[in-house]
């Protein structure tokens, strides 16, 4: 009785505020509810656009052969099979891919990370000889796509060699191509994946950290390489966490600098690539049959194979959530 008495006399208050206001309150007040239905169908729009080609793929990789012709069958199968997660990771060799997508994607990062920490610290905190030109060639590394570079990379470590010093004692130059090694070598001189754009970020979290931290640091005793380990490091844990994140997905999925690089090394983002091919010579060769696999059947494998992809990075970020918010909460305030 005393809540619907506390209803009425709300609804009562409200109305002869709006009579003295000229329906002024009214008018905000649907304003206001109108703002929120709008805000929430467009949110509602935004995550439908995300998240329907992801269920889209988890439906059909459940789907039998049949149920990808049937136009009775949408999106929940009607005769279950997990025999395309099978062939899948079949055509993938999808355990030892992901072991060696694993092994590089956390390698790659943390090398990453550790030489792009220093950079961005260097640009944000010392004065050094044409300062603003290297900056400049960081902000390049981030605006030009790295296959106008394919070229050059290849040439270069096709004919490796160190200021001549190589083919002086043995004659010839080194051909470091089919092995690991040149995109280590890249990601350590932060010329690897996306390097410019981790540079350019802790570059701006470390510039909007006071320099009184520092100087305090020095009265106290504590020298450059302390400070920076000491005093500045734990305050870059929220930007460090988003860039490493970020290194490790753009690793696992990339195609490019995998296929450049890497190719000797079965990597999930190279293998889902072969899929088709394998798929065709699977019907021809082991099934004995005259024609290829169908369009239809063709990208359902494709696609539980990207799906098969994908699931390990979600996984992360529902362990990860939380931190990586509060990682890019905090890098936002203080960028």
């Amino acid at each position: 009785m005393s809540k619907t008495m506390t209803l009425r006399q709300k609804n009562k208050m409200f109305w002869e505020r709006n009579r003295k206001s000229g329906g002024h309150l009214l008018r905000k007040t649907l304003g206001n509810y109108g703002y929120k239905l709008i805000r929430m169908l467009m949110l509602f729009g935004m995550c439908f656009m995300i998240l329907q080609p992801i269920l889209n793929k988890i439906s059909i990789s459940f789907m039998a052969e049949e149920d990808l012709y049937n136009p009775m069958v949408i999106s929940i199968p009607e005769n279950f099979s997990t025999e395309n997660y099978q062939l899948a990771a079949q055509f993938m060799s999808y355990s030892e891919s992901f072991v060696n997508t694993l092994l590089v994607s956390l390698s790659i990062a943390v090398l990453q990370i550790i030489v792009c920490t220093l950079v961005g610290y260097g640009f944000a905190r010392f004065k050094f000889p044409l300062k603003n030109f290297w900056f400049a060639c960081v902000i390049l590394m981030i605006v030009i796509p790295p296959q106008t570079l394919s070229n050059s990379l290849y040439l270069h470590f096709r004919y490796f060699d160190v200021f001549g010093v190589i083919k002086l004692i043995t004659g010839d130059t080194l051909n470091l191509r089919g092995s690991t090694l040149p995109y280590y070598l890249m990601s350590a001189g932060c010329m690897g994946l996306k390097n410019g754009l981790y540079i350019y970020m802790i570059r701006q979290f470390f510039r909007n950290i006071p320099k009184e931290l520092e100087e305090a640091a020095y009265v106290d005793g504590c020298g450059t390489l302390k400070t920076f380990i000491r005093i500045m490091l734990p305050d870059a844990k929220p930007i460090l966490t988003s860039c490493f994140l970020f290194s490790f997905v753009w690793q696992w999925t990339d195609g490019f600098y995998s296929r450049t690089f890497l190719g000797g090394v079965k990597l999930l983002s190279t293998q889902v690539e072969i899929i088709a091919e394998r798929l065709d010579n699977y019907i021809i060769y082991t099934l004995h049959e005259a024609s290829g696999a169908s369009m239809g059947y063709t990208n359902a494998i494709v696609a539980t194979g990207t799906l098969m992809v994908i699931v390990p990075l979600l996984v992360i970020y529902l362990f990860a959530q939380k931190g990586f918010v509060e990682s890019l909460s905090s890098s936002g305030i203080k960028m």
